[in-house]
């Protein structure tokens, strides 16, 4: 008896929840209505953050704050579903960890488009067939993605949100044994990412590079002999064995993606601004488009440089700073800054992950 009170008060809480879930969605389209008559987009990465921070503010438990955050992400998730059906952009196919990271950003109640590559990303965005684009920017111990980068140069499209994942890398085949392992299929930088493992546990084995972890998983691990690195998604989706949970060299692997748009977002206070240049060619260049920074005393988390492709030994710089655009002293910042360059574009303002 003492069991099934507590089961009915937990229906009666269940049914208060759901009946509070739909006001909440009621109110929510009441705000996409002003949204639509005003032009404004209906995701707001500030609004998001400000939501977060205040319920984790105010959890007491039991439930952990990054609980709270799950549940509450597939709420505004269904919210921005009511108010409109969402298309976001993403490279790789399911299962891969980019689509991973949509999910964590926008949840399982919006649209999404899978793209072959990073470029394509791009393009959905830019000609409005997505409203968003989420792509690879960097990975903690393999550095940058280069062909993100290369993209912002002709790109006009804004950064408005980031998105951090911890990547497990997972061993997976049909087969049941280690031991019956000869190839191994996966993205070329999950290899690299986990060179360490492979080399002592299985150092005759073929590497062997593909698109992504879902092909390696979906197309090459269902063979007999091979064995594909993905996410443990991908195991589940595609029926595979789990050799080797965690074989990632580095336990802190982290993959930062970001999240595209054609919007700017407001300051939340925990901002991040990012901005791409290239400098007039003369000695100390770089010192002098670093100084007003500095004076300003303005950190900055990234500077990133990749050749120009027009012009031999010519570069663009990119650069991470911590600040919103819309803050006087960086606004101050980037126009001393465009005195010593060639090209300046800000590739947008966002709320730190």
């Amino acid at each position: 008896m003492k069991l099934l009170n507590i089961r009915r008060k937990i229906d009666k809480l269940d049914s208060e929840i759901l009946k509070l879930l739909n006001e909440r969605a009621g109110l929510t389209c009441n705000i996409g209505k002003i949204k639509k008559e005003k032009n404004k987009p209906v995701f707001s990465p500030d609004r998001e953050k400000q939501i977060y921070t205040r319920l984790t503010q105010h959890n007491k438990g039991p439930l952990k704050d990054e609980t709270i955050k799950a549940i509450y992400r597939e709420i505004m998730s269904g919210a921005l579903s009511v108010e409109k059906q969402l298309k976001i952009a993403y490279f790789g196919p399911k299962y891969t960890f980019t689509h991973i990271a949509a999910l964590k950003k926008f949840g399982q109640s919006l649209d999404y488009i899978e793209c072959s590559s990073i470029s394509d990303v791009f393009t959905e965005v830019e000609r409005g067939r997505a409203d968003y684009g989420v792509v690879p920017i960097e990975n903690s111990t393999e550095g940058a993605v280069n062909h993100t980068l290369d993209m912002f140069i002709d790109s006009d499209v804004k950064i408005c949100s980031e998105v951090y994942l911890p990547i497990e890398h997972n061993l997976m085949s049909k087969s049941k044994k280690l031991s019956d392992i000869k190839r191994i299929f996966s993205h070329q930088q999950v290899l690299a990412q986990c060179r360490i493992w492979l080399e002592t546990n299985l150092p005759r084995a073929e590497l062997v590079p593909v698109t992504s972890t879902t092909v390696a998983a979906s197309v090459y691990a269902v063979k007999k002999g091979n064995a594909a690195i993905a996410s443990k998604l991908a195991a589940e989706m595609y029926g595979l064995n789990i050799l080797a949970n965690s074989i990632e060299d580095s336990p802190h692997n982290i993959t930062r993606f970001l999240v595209m748009g054609n919007q700017e977002t407001k300051p939340t206070q925990a901002d991040k601004t990012s901005i791409v240049f290239s400098m007039k060619d003369k000695a100390g260049a770089l010192h002098d488009v670093l100084m007003p920074f500095k004076k300003a005393n303005i950190n900055l988390t990234k500077i990133e440089s990749r050749p120009s492709k027009t012009k031999a030994w010519k570069y663009y710089f990119y650069v991470d700073m911590e600040g919103h655009v819309k803050d006087r002293k960086i606004t101050n910042a980037i126009k001393q800054l465009k005195n010593h360059c060639t090209l300046l574009k800000v590739l947008g303002s966002y709320p730190m992950a």
